[in-house]
């Protein structure tokens, strides 16, 4: 009986896609007039990428917390609707059996009575009946006015999900006009490797993520990593991603500064020239991993090899300003966390 809409979540991922497109669209745009880092990127374009990932990630958090809470309701009225309608039909035979039993007032059972015992008996039986048939009813009220609650509470769970929706729809009118503007899209070039199942970073109880500080020593360098990137990083190693790396680094913007982002070197020794052979499937490996681990982990984007992966929309071309190795992403693979 499980036969309420849910909304559709493709659309919010189609949205979502598209405002991540305006972001990834400003990457193949050379910014002269703004200064790079090392990795050939703009604080724009960091501050472009943050803000789009996190509005990505706490609408989705949004839904799939609403949703939850929608197929419980939709379980819990499923359990409901089933025990009104046994219940119903119980009422039925009780009153079928009244019916027989001729329990129409005790007056009329005195006078259809022969005897004193059998005035009692049919008294007795009338009353077990009447007995039975009120507390019936009274579940069935209670079932009735539970079932409304939960219809009620599924209105708002679904209210709650178009609002959500709305606002990204006004987000995607904009994007579409930058995107016919500036052109882009999919790669579509990248293949995933299979990977396993990380561990998943610590969350609130509305599975939204909890706002952290560079407070943990960083082990790859001399300064501070949030408790989730070293989460992220601890794991990657724990299934083999052990080669050089290089997470926090000085600087005014982006987010190796604030502890939220790492390097893996795809060579064993250290950053060189672009990867090829093994060190290429390395890295193919590596990136595989945490984007199939990104909502696990709180993965914002990963960068590698000429391309940028983005949460809802997939990979994307990606050239760093400078066309070298580091700016291009073909000698590490970047991941920044939430």
């Amino acid at each position: 009986m499980l036969t309420t809409a849910l909304p559709r979540r493709s659309v919010v991922l189609t949205v979502v896609s598209a405002v991540a497109a305006l972001v990834l669209g400003a990457l193949a745009a050379p910014a002269h007039a703004e200064e790079t880092d090392d990795e050939g990127g703009t604080r724009s374009l960091r501050e472009a990428l943050d803000e789009a990932a996190t509005a990505y990630q706490d609408a989705k958090a949004v839904l799939d917390e609403s949703e939850k809470r929608e197929l419980a309701l939709l379980v819990r009225l499923d359990e409901l609707e089933n025990e009104r309608e046994e219940l119903i039909e119980q009422i039925q035979v009780t009153a079928a059996t009244a019916y027989r039993s001729g329990r129409v007032g005790a007056i009329t059972a005195l006078l259809n009575s022969t005897s004193t015992n059998t005035f009692l008996q049919r008294v007795a039986a009338v009353d077990m009946l009447a007995k039975r048939e009120n507390e019936q009813l009274a579940r069935l009220r209670e079932l009735t006015e539970e079932v409304e609650a939960q219809h009620e509470l599924l209105r708002e769970e679904i209210a709650l999900q178009e609002e959500e929706v709305a606002k990204l729809e006004a987000a995607k009118e904009k994007a579409e006009q930058a995107l016919f503007a500036i052109g882009g899209g999919s790669s579509g070039e990248f293949e995933a490797y299979p990977s396993e199942d990380a561990a998943p970073a610590p969350r609130n109880s509305d599975g939204s993520w909890p706002a952290e500080s560079c407070s943990e020593p960083d082990p790859t360098t001399s300064g501070c990593l949030t408790p989730r990137t070293l989460h992220a990083l601890n794991e990657a190693r724990l299934f083999g991603f052990t080669r050089y790396t290089s997470c926090w680094r000085a600087g005014s913007w982006g987010e190796h500064p604030l502890g939220r982002a790492c390097d893996f070197s795809s060579s064993p020794n250290g950053f060189a020239g672009p990867a090829y052979g093994t060190d290429k499937t390395y890295g193919d490996r590596l990136a595989s991993f945490f984007v199939h681990n990104a909502n696990a982990l709180g993965v914002q984007y990963v960068i590698w090899y000429r391309q940028i992966w983005f949460p809802g929309s997939g990979w994307s071309y990606y050239g760093g300003s400078d066309g070298t190795p580091n700016g291009d992403h073909t000698n590490h693979v970047h991941v920044s966390i939430r």
